[in-house]
C-alpha cells in the first residue's frame, strides 16, 4: 500500500501527513487488557519457547508467541493512538493505521492473530474523555473483542458487518448479541450470508449504519477496515469488491465526525494493496485511479441472487430490531 500511494504521490498532498508511531504505554494497554495478561505477553516476548496456551498464545494455534511480540504490539497500538491524538487535538480530520485493527484480542486472551486490541483501546480511551464513540467494523470476521469490551455500556456503539459466525471464525456476531445492562441495544451485528456481493453488502450498510449513527450522534467515529470481505480473499466467503468499499468509505468520509481508522484482516495481498490505497485517497478527497479498482467483480444471479438477498434482508431486519 505504501509504495502504491508513494508512486501516486499521495503523500505530497497538502492534507497528507506521515506520523511516526510511538509505543503505547502500559496504562493504555491496561485500559482493555488484564495486567497479568500483559505480564504474560512480555514474558512470551522474552522467551517464546515456553507454554502460554492459557493466554491464547499457542505454537499450534492462530496466534503463536514470538520474540519481540510485546514491543511490536506496543508500536502497532501506539501508531493507532498517535493518530488518535492528532484527531482529538483537531490537527487531523482522520487518521489511518493500516497495521492496526486487531479486533479479536480479549481482555486476557490473544486470538485471531491479535495480541493487543488497539480498536478497543482507542474506543476506551476516547470514552474515558467523556466522548460518545461510534465503532464501525467492516472486516469479514466479527469484531468480537471490541464488542466484548463495551458490551455493558451505552457510551460506545459497536456495529459489525461480517460473515455469519455460523460459517466463519470466530463463530460469534449474531443479531441477538445486543449487550447487557445499560449496553442493551448498543452492540449491533449484521451477520451476512456467504457469497454476499456488492449489491447486497451496500444495501446492508446503507440500511443499518447511517440511520444508527444519526440516532446515536457520536462525538467521534472509530473504524476497522479489514479487506477480507474481498471476493479474492482465501479465508472468507464474501464477494465484496473495491466498488462496494468505495461506496462505504465515501459515506464515512462525508460524515461530520472526527475519525480514527484502522486496517484489519486481509489475505489477498493485491486486494489489500489496492483497496487500502483507494481508501486513503478517498480520505484525502482525491480521485481514484482506475487501476486500483476490480475490473469485473462478481454479481450473484438467478437462485443465488434470491438466496443472498433473502438472507441479507433478514440480517438487516434482525440488526435493526436489536438496536437501541
Amino acid at each position: 500500500m505504501y509504495e502504491t500511494l508513494r508512486d501516486l504521490r499521495a503523500f505530497d498532498h497538502e492534507r497528507a501527513a506521515l506520523l511516526a508511531p510511538r509505543e503505547a504505554t502500559r496504562a493504555e494497554i491496561e485500559r482493555i487488557h488484564a495486567s497479568e495478561y500483559v505480564d504474560a505477553v512480555e514474558e512470551a516476548s522474552r522467551d517464546p519457547a515456553l507454554d502460554y496456551g492459557r493466554w491464547g498464545l499457542s505454537h499450534f494455534g492462530d496466534t503463536p508467541p514470538f520474540a519481540g511480540m510485546h514491543e511490536a504490539s506496543l508500536l502497532t497500538t501506539g501508531a493507532t493512538l498517535a493518530g488518535l491524538d492528532e484527531v482529538v487535538a483537531g490537527r487531523l480530520d482522520v487518521s489511518f493505521n493500516g497495521a492496526g485493527g486487531l479486533h479479536h484480542a480479549m481482555r486476557a486472551h490473544a486470538s485471531g492473530f491479535c495480541i493487543y486490541n488497539d480498536p478497543a483501546i482507542a474506543c476506551g480511551l476516547l470514552a474515558d474523555r467523556g466522548m460518545k464513540v461510534a465503532y464501525v467494523d467492516i472486516d469479514a470476521h466479527h469484531g468480537d473483542g471490541v464488542q466484548a469490551a463495551f458490551y455493558d455500556t451505552d457510551q460506545v456503539l459497536t456495529i459489525s458487518l461480517h460473515q455469519d459466525g455460523r460459517t466463519l471464525f470466530p463463530g460469534t456476531g449474531a443479531a441477538g448479541e445486543r449487550g447487557t445492562g445499560s449496553g442493551v441495544g448498543y452492540s449491533i451485528n449484521v451477520a451476512l450470508p456467504p457469497f454476499t456481493d456488492d449489491l447486497a453488502y451496500t444495501r446492508a450498510f446503507d440500511a443499518v449504519v447511517p440511520p444508527l449513527l444519526e440516532r446515536f450522534a457520536p462525538d467521534i467515529l472509530v473504524t476497522q477496515q479489514g479487506i477480507d470481505p474481498h471476493f479474492s480473499d482465501p479465508l472468507t466467503h464474501l464477494q465484496v469488491s473495491t466498488h462496494a468499499r468505495e461506496h462505504v468509505v465515501s459515506w464515512l468520509v462525508r460524515t461530520p465526525h472526527p475519525w480514527v481508522a484502522m486496517g484489519g484482516g486481509g489475505y489477498s495481498l493485491d486486494a489489500v494493496r489496492r483497496t487500502w490505497a483507494m481508501e486513503y485517497l478517498l480520505m484525502l478527497g482525491l480521485p481514484i485511479p482506475e487501476e486500483l479498482h476490480d475490473a469485473d467483480p462478481p454479481v450473484a444471479t438467478g437462485e443465488g441472487r434470491r438466496h443472498v438477498d433473502r438472507l441479507t434482508d433478514m440480517a438487516i431486519r434482525e440488526a435493526l430490531a436489536a438496536a437501541f
